[in-house]
């Protein structure tokens, strides 16, 4: 950095909800995807200090100091369904240590493959807006930028549709069956009668 200069590294109006000083202890970030929307959780481990820190969306959940214990795990709450998050702390070799984020009791890996099993998520571009929709295929809960929508379900001839609307768009979620075992209910989402396809960015 240029000697003398003292502008700040953020230079629009709005400030982080942290500062970068703060965050010099900063060992692991993750991105998890769930149904409200896509959580980044980052977490501080000073060695030296034995100090723990964990964000959520930048926002502090958990702080721990002096803790003489450097190896455990620290459990916290992501997202509007307040799905159970737990870092786990372990030493590799001398003053190494290792960081595995597991959420409902499954390593992050296990846990997105599973939720690509059991849900569907279709990105929008509507009214100059993005909007994030995601299917819950257990649940069959819909939701949209973080809120769960209010649907009505119908059965029709082929399936079932579940009707919701995304500010004056008619939408809805048709489920019918693929015919075949393996791949099961084919869920295809429908706005103002137009098919869309899976996790892209459609303009309307």
């Amino acid at each position: 950095m240029a000697s003398g200069d003292d502008s700040p590294i953020f230079e629009d109006d709005e400030s982080p909800p942290y500062s970068l000083e703060k965050m010099t202890d900063l060992v692991a970030v993750w991105d998890v995807a769930l149904s409200d929307g896509v959580h980044k959780i980052e977490f501080e481990h000073g060695t030296t200090s034995g100090k723990r820190v964990v964000y959520v969306d930048g926002k502090e959940e958990i702080r721990k100091e002096w803790m003489f214990k450097l190896v455990g795990k620290e459990t916290f709450y992501v997202g509007a369904a307040k799905t159970k998050a737990t870092i786990n702390i372990d030493a590799i070799s001398g003053f190494a240590y290792e960081y595995t984020l597991e959420i409902n009791g499954r390593s992050l890996k296990k846990y997105m493959e599973n939720r690509s099993k059991t849900t569907n998520t279709w990105i929008l571009h509507m009214d100059g807006e993005n909007f994030r929709v995601v299917l819950e295929k257990d649940t069959m809960d819909v939701w949209c930028n973080g809120k769960k929508m209010e649907t009505a379900g119908e059965f029709v001839d082929d399936g079932t549709e579940t009707h919701f609307s995304i500010g004056n768009h008619d939408c809805y979620i048709k489920a019918v069956s693929s015919g075949k075992r393996k791949e099961g209910i084919i869920h295809t989402l429908i706005v103002d009668n137009r098919e869309i396809p899976e996790t892209a960015v459609n303009e309307f």
